[in-house]
């Protein structure tokens, strides 16, 4: 039994979902124990493209069993959609292979609608939400005033405490000047949600514990990255929850103790969604892979804002998270480049510094310090072994790995599961 968390080492969308389902094979359970359906994770298998939000990509092996933990925020709503639109795609979804968490927060539609309002009124200092009822979901939580998942089991008690929830909400959004919630269009939906999902829904930290008492592996999906942790990202441009290594144990009752491995997820570049500083970005890498039809979010279909790769950012990350190793994605995104450039340090005032800075006034300022790598200008897309990689290719890894203080393990050079090599 090996128990291993994946976390992202940048701003998120760096091909966790490929790597999970990569390593799923591997394991016995796969547990999301973090954030809600804003992260979207995209795995291409067999040809067919697969977008998660809310439930682990391990759903895509059917014998694997898959778990959305208690530090999940859940929309009931979007859920059930997830859940159509993959079994419309042939993938099997049963009470057998998916629970849910009876402490899992629920995200209703007044979060949502609490959310557009409040990114409205930041004006040009929004934060670059999804709109998607998030961060108001975990307020809730943290006030002590949120639904928990145990409810959709318990029709007439949660009736009751939605009816007064959306009352209290929409006092909000009234102040706000915006669309009210209507509560009988909720409840009736969230009722109905209620049928489908109530089945799922057990002690989910029970049921791991027992998963490892009977030699069983688990494998921890991160959603996001580590830069829009609550604590240790680029706040306030972060997510609403913990998206480190911590949050899988916090987010699953999983202790850690029972941690093997821990393998954080970069891009071979850089990219963000939203607003906040960005020191390496570039608007010529930007246009390369946009130009190619990468890097438009899974969730929103946003352009993503892209840059040269940032070890700044990704040495701090394998700190954070006490990375054993990393797994280098979009590798194949760098091949038509003559000219690699790696930021590995940055200025701050006439002061060189070797970790970001606490506030985002000071990251906005910071200067990038680059060094530059040849590129191997060749379509890597087609390799099968890592030994067959053209020789500045492994260069720029063993550089990579040299400044982050962890081992490349696994490498991405496409979006297919089959595109994934193993290193060493």
């Amino acid at each position: 039994m090996s128990n291993t968390i994946v976390v992202g080492a940048q701003w998120g969308d760096e091909g966790k979902g490929k790597i999970v389902d990569y390593l799923t094979e591997g394991t016995d359970v796969v547990v999301r124990a973090a954030g809600g359906n804003n992260a979207g994770h995209t795995v291409i298998s067999g040809g067919n493209k697969y977008v998660l939000h809310l439930i682990p990509s391990g759903i895509l092996w059917p014998d694997k069993l898959c778990v959305i933990g208690n530090g999940v925020v859940m929309d009931p709503l979007g859920l059930i959609e997830e859940i159509n639109k993959l079994r419309g795609q042939g993938v099997k979804i049963e009470q057998a292979n998916l629970l849910i968490s009876e402490t899992a927060h629920l995200v209703m539609p007044y979060h949502r609608a609490l959310d557009v309002a409040r990114e409205a009124r930041r004006g040009d200092k929004k934060i670059g939400t999804t709109g998607r009822g998030i961060g108001p979901a975990y307020a809730d939580k943290v006030e002590r005033c949120g639904l928990r998942a145990i409810l959709l089991t318990q029709p007439e008690v949660l009736e009751s405490e939605l009816r007064d929830r959306v009352a209290f909400h929409n006092e909000t959004l009234a102040a706000a000047g915006v669309d009210l919630v209507d509560a009988d269009t909720t409840v009736a939906s969230i009722l109905e949600a209620a049928k489908i999902l109530a089945p799922h829904i057990t002690n989910t930290t029970v049921a791991l514990h027992e998963a490892m008492k009977a030699g069983k592996s688990l494998l921890f999906e991160g959603a996001q990255g580590t830069y829009l942790d609550i604590d240790h990202g680029t706040y306030p441009f972060v997510t609403s929850s913990n998206t480190t290594s911590g949050g899988a144990c916090t987010g699953s009752g999983v202790p850690p103790r029972k941690i093997d491995r821990v393998v954080a997820v970069g891009k071979a570049y850089t990219t963000r969604v939203g607003s906040g500083p960005f020191v390496t970005e570039n608007e010529n890498i930007g246009d390369m892979l946009h130009n190619m039809g990468r890097e438009f979010g899974a969730t929103t279909g946003r352009a993503r804002r892209c840059g040269w790769l940032d070890m700044v950012l990704v040495r701090y990350a394998v700190m954070v998270n006490g990375a054993d190793e990393l797994a280098i994605t979009n590798l194949d995104g760098l091949d038509g480049l003559e000219t690699i450039k790696i930021c590995t340090a940055y200025k701050l005032r006439d002061k060189v510094i070797h970790y970001p800075p606490a506030t985002c006034e000071d990251l906005a300022i910071c200067e990038p310090i680059y060094e530059e790598h040849k590129g191997w200008v060749t379509d890597i897309s087609g390799v099968t072994r890592y030994e067959d990689l053209p020789a500045l290719a492994k260069a720029y890894l063993d550089r990579l790995a040299e400044l982050a203080g962890a081992r490349v393990s696994l490498l991405g050079v496409g979006p297919a599961r089959e595109q994934t090599l193993v290193v060493g």
